[in-house]
């Protein structure tokens, strides 16, 4: 095995973020993308990226799922799946016009966003969606009431907001954003909608969250945060930003080969974690890289436990192998 070279560093510590990495969600999806290669016959397509890291999903390609953007790319009749982000009711139908026979691999807490989407429709209400321009979730649920949606992505958007009717109005969020500018913008919207409904449970993901918190506890501790996750990953952009409001310098890394060795110079401690849908592996790759160095002391602080596990969409359970894992 070839040594890698060594360079001038300050780095004395490597502290690591539990949890980190991926969550429920993304476990699943990846699951599902697996079992399908496994149950059924080639080819498998999967509609746009099944989670937001290029790593995962070149895996996931060499092992010989066919990655398309929309489904005018699949072949009538073919098995196709949807990504943990969700589709949109359009979708859907464009499926089952083509004949396709579907797995889909929507993340259940993006499937409760969903569905509350579909019940404040149907009472009338104007739904505010809080969340990012552009991104594949957003478009999903947008999709669920397109005339009654309003996208906010900050404060001060709100202000300028018109609706039908201020006192019955409604909110929902994306799962993957910043736990505490989302906060912000609910308080904004309840200020000027006092009146607004909102979900009886969070919508921000429990990953998510527990992800920030461990962040906000890695900054304490750390000169430097590495977040390993791809750029349009909105959980691990979040992570980032989490730890420069922290007042932490932070990067985002797809993996170890984007460490720029300028950063090292100057921070003794730095803090690793990963995006829900950043592999294991790239963690433990950047920790060897840090070994190699020469640095030996590394710790991990863990906020809080994770057990949480999805079970596997019921087209997946219809075919799945008595005794399968």
């Amino acid at each position: 095995m070839q040594t890698s070279p060594r360079i001038p560093m300050t780095v004395e510590k490597v502290v690591l973020a539990r949890p980190r990495g991926f969550c429920a969600g993304v476990d699943r999806a990846i699951d599902v993308v697996r079992l399908a290669l496994q149950m059924h016959p080639s080819p498998i397509y999967v509609r746009r990226e099944i989670v937001h890291n290029a790593h995962a999903v070149q895996e996931l390609r060499q092992q010989g799922a066919i990655f398309v953007e929309e489904l005018d790319e699949v072949p009538e009749g073919a098995t196709v799946i949807f990504s943990a982000h969700g589709v949109s009711p359009e979708v859907v139908a464009q499926a089952k016009a083509k004949g396709l026979q579907v797995i889909d691999a929507t993340c259940p807490l993006v499937t409760k966003v969903h569905n509350e989407a579909i019940r404040y429709a149907r009472e009338g209400r104007t739904i505010f969606l809080i969340g990012h321009e552009g991104h594949d979730e957003v478009i999903g649920t947008t999709g669920e009431a397109p005339d009654r949606i309003v996208l906010v992505g900050s404060e001060a958007e709100v202000e300028t907001l018109q609706v039908p009717n201020p006192d019955h109005a409604a909110v929902i969020t994306q799962t993957t954003l910043s736990v505490d500018d989302t906060q912000g913008i609910q308080e904004a919207l309840k200020r000027r909608f006092p009146r607004l409904k909102t979900p009886q449970k969070d919508d921000i993901c429990y990953a998510t969250q527990n992800r920030q918190t461990a962040v906000k506890a890695l900054a304490r501790a750390a000169d430097l945060i590495l977040v390993i996750g791809s750029d349009n990953s909105s959980n691990s952009n979040r992570l980032r930003e989490v730890a420069e409001a922290c007042g932490t310098p932070a990067h985002l890394i797809d993996d170890v080969g984007e460490v720029e060795p300028a950063w090292l110079q100057g921070p003794k401690v730095v803090g690793i974690t990963s995006g829900a849908s950043a592999p294991e592996h790239l963690v433990q790759a950047l920790l060897a890289f840090f070994r190699a160095q020469g640095i030996e002391t590394v710790e991990e602080i863990e906020v809080v436990p994770e057990d949480v596990r999805f079970a596997l969409p019921p087209e997946l359970m219809a075919v799945r192998p008595r005794g399968a894992a």
